[in-house]
Order: structure tokens, then sequence, then C-alpha cells
């Protein structure tokens, strides 16, 4: 006997695209319709179940509604040469009339009741020009025009007490040897050295003018 035809509308109808980078869960959605006048049971399978979660993997469709199945695809490391195997099938049947007991329901299907479609996975990487437009500016504007500001890591324990005493020396350098600042220094010295022999001078003349008034 030939198997029943599909009643269930799938979105996507053949592929499961997943576009990376794969290095954290990657998530594609499959909608699942049933224009049907009948509830319809679904239950998704693949052929690889340890590296996908399927969200919900079974369930009711009501008649004339659809829901969205999420297939989240665990992190891996993706090698662009090897061809994906993997496959999801969608499997349904009419809803009978006492769906209590989902597990007993697809135990006791007739084959002739089961239909099916299939899909493989596809695995992509995204292209240039999908990525977001400030990765892109990284790439082309950052070595051209280097930003004006940059963060410099924190120094070692220790770096930074060499750095202080080296401002240190650099500050007193511009006091002890500028040409200029030391002969206004001389300069000034000299003047008063000048002026305190002057007045010791004038002292003695005073007191030799006063003593021989006094004799």
């Amino acid at each position: 006997m030939a198997k029943a035809e599909q009643v269930l509308s799938l979105e996507p109808q053949h592929e499961l695209k997943f576009k990376g980078p794969f290095t954290d869960v990657v998530t594609t959605n499959l909608k699942l319709g049933n224009p049907t006048d009948r509830n319809v049971c679904f239950k998704v399978k693949t052929t690889a179940p340890r590296r996908y979660c399927v969200r919900p993997n079974s369930g009711i469709i009501d008649a004339g509604t659809s829901i969205n199945v999420s297939v989240m695809l665990q992190p891996f490391d993706y090698d662009p040469n090897e061809k994906s195997k993997h496959k999801f099938m969608v499997q349904s049947m009419f809803a009978p009339a006492d769906t209590s007991d989902m597990e007993a329901v697809w135990k006791e299907a007739k084959p002739e009741e089961l239909m099916d479609s299939k899909l493989r996975c596809v695995f992509e990487l995204p292209a240039e020009n999908d990525k977001p437009a400030r990765f892109r500016c990284a790439q082309t504007i950052l070595p051209d025009s280097p930003p004006k500001y940059q963060i410099y890591p924190f120094p070692e324990k220790g770096a930074s007490n060499l750095k202080e005493e080296d401002g240190l020396r650099m500050r007193k350098v511009p006091q002890t040897n500028n040409p200029i600042s030391a002969s206004a220094a001389a300069v000034k010295d000299e003047g008063l050295s000048s002026r305190l022999l002057a007045l010791v001078v004038l002292f003695f003349v005073f007191g030799v003018i006063i003593g021989k008034i006094a004799l």
C-alpha cells in the first residue's frame, strides 16, 4: 500500500540552513502548518540527536493553525571541507479521538497512517558583506586612521614607582642645569656680597671719625 502524502506544510521545505560561526549555539526555525480541518500529530526526528536540540520536538497542531519549531545546533569545530550528512524527518498523522497518551498513540499507529517529510542540514559561514558594519569598519578604517587615544596595559608591579622617580628627576633638571637660571642666581649673590662689604667699610669710617672727635 502506498504511503500517505504529507498533509503538513513545511517552511523551509527541503533544507535547514545554519549560518555560522559555530562557536556558539546556532538556531534556525521550521514552520509547520496544518491546512486541513483535522488535528494532526507531529514528531521531529534527526540522524544526529546529540548535535541538536529541538523545541518542541512533538505535539499536536490544531486544524488550520501552524507552529514554529526551533532547531538548535550545538557548538562544534566547523570544517568547511566536510559535507554535512545530518538530516531531519518530520513525521505526522491525523490525531485520533483520544490523545491523552501520545506515546501509545505513536506505538499503535499503522504504517499507512504515517506521513513524513525529510530535510537535509546545510552549514554556511557568513559572507563578508553580511558582517555587521562595525566589524567592517574595524578592518578598513582603523588601519588608515588610528584613534587619537590609545589604551595601554597596566604597568607591572614596581614600574609605577620607577616612572614617578623618573618624573621627579625630569622636574629637577630645569632648575639645576638651566644656564639662564644659574647666571641669574650668580649675579644675585654677587650683588648681595657687594652691598654687605660697602656697609662694613662705611661703619669702619664712621668709627674712625667718631674716635678722633672724642680725643
